[in-house]
């Protein structure tokens, strides 16, 4: 029995087991340091005490105006599109109670770039901060078209999978044709959006995309974490849950829609960033245990660290070229994946 420390309100209450606070202690200093170290590195290097100085303050102006205007809104926006697709990837889990699901691989990031990419190329000279209502728009189109088509009596979770891989499949080459057909639209627009479906986080701004996707992460990740204990008790199954007073369906619905809001967000700003919200759960669950009053901050910590150092790879690893985070995260995402259906299949 490990040692739990209980947080109680009148609306609310959760556990953290001892070792789940050591391993968030852990990744948050894990993500400090992979802060600075993707902030100083590019094509000037800035050391770790430099930067360090200069984030308290006390930076010289070359160096300030490299980390403030250049490097920090990429490394923030990548912790909040890697946190965002962490707890997306988590709760979908919990929903549907299969490890394999994911907002990429069941086709929700797909109707998320479609919508991103409608907005990018028809309605690009509106307001960015559109853009995230758009993808989530295209989000919550594409959840409601899988649901029909896996609903037979019921959803089970391996046809759920089985009919969001096909349609992710189908949305992606939907988006290209509307890429490619779309003969009016400028050059610049068109390597945009291709390059923001393969995952990006390159030429990301304070005002542009940190003002923009700030607002969501900030109210959406607490309300996760506030519906952590009622994903514990739906892992018991749909009788348990509704005999233990577990309003089953509405809460189902609730924690649905924050993650396909929070996929939805993420990939308006960081593009078609695949795998982390796969990973970053079965990474948490190793670390912590199922609870997922653990599982969803540890998924957050881990989904940003992914990206942090991916978009690090991206951009340092071949200079002068800027690869595409999302590259990374597939390279590392796809094997995962494919371990994850042999483990699954053997299992069965």
């Amino acid at each position: 029995m490990g040692q739990w420390l209980t947080i109680r309100g009148r609306a609310f209450s959760f556990q953290l087991n001892k070792r789940t606070m050591l391993v968030i202690a852990l990744l948050l200093l894990a993500n400090a340091a992979a802060v600075v170290i993707c902030v100083g590195m590019g094509s000037q290097r800035i050391s770790p005490l430099a930067v360090i100085q200069t984030l308290l303050g006390h930076g010289d102006g070359p160096n300030t105006t490299i980390i403030y205007n250049l490097r920090l809104p990429r490394v923030l926006i990548a912790i909040l599109v890697g946190a965002s697709l962490g707890v997306a990837g988590a709760l979908l889990q919990g929903i549907v109670r299969n490890p394999l699901t994911s907002p990429d691989i069941i086709g929700i990031t797909g109707g998320a770039s479609l919508g991103a990419v409608i907005f990018i190329i028809y309605f690009s000279h509106l307001t960015i901060k559109l853009l995230p209502v758009s993808a989530v728009i295209g989000a919550f189109a594409a959840a409601i078209i899988i649901y029909a088509f896996a609903y037979r009596g019921g959803v089970t979770p391996m046809r759920l999978v089985l009919i969001g891989i096909g349609i992710a499949t189908a949305i992606t080459a939907v988006t290209y044709m509307l890429i490619i057909t779309a003969s009016f639209t400028p050059t610049a627009v068109a390597v945009k959006a291709f390059t923001f479906m393969t995952g990006s986080i390159y030429g990301v701004s304070w005002t542009r995309d940190v003002a923009t996707l700030l607002p969501w992460v900030a109210v959406l990740l607490p309300v996760a974490f506030f519906f952590a204990r009622h994903l514990n008790v739906q892992e018991l199954g749909d009788e348990v849950a509704g005999s233990v007073g577990s309003s089953v369906q509405r809460t189902r619905l609730m924690l649905l829609f924050i993650s396909v809001a929070l996929a939805g967000a993420a990939v308006a700003i960081g593009g078609a960033i695949n795998f982390i919200g796969l990973m970053a759960p079965h990474i948490a669950r190793k670390l912590v245990g199922p609870s997922y009053g653990g599982v969803i901050p540890v998924s957050a910590l881990v989904g940003s660290l992914v990206l942090l150092l991916a978009d690090l790879i991206a951009r340092t690893a071949f200079v002068p070229l800027d690869i595409p985070a999302g590259v990374f995260t597939a390279a590392i995402g796809a094997p995962f994946f494919i371990f994850l259906l042999y483990r699954h299949r053997k299992g069965a």
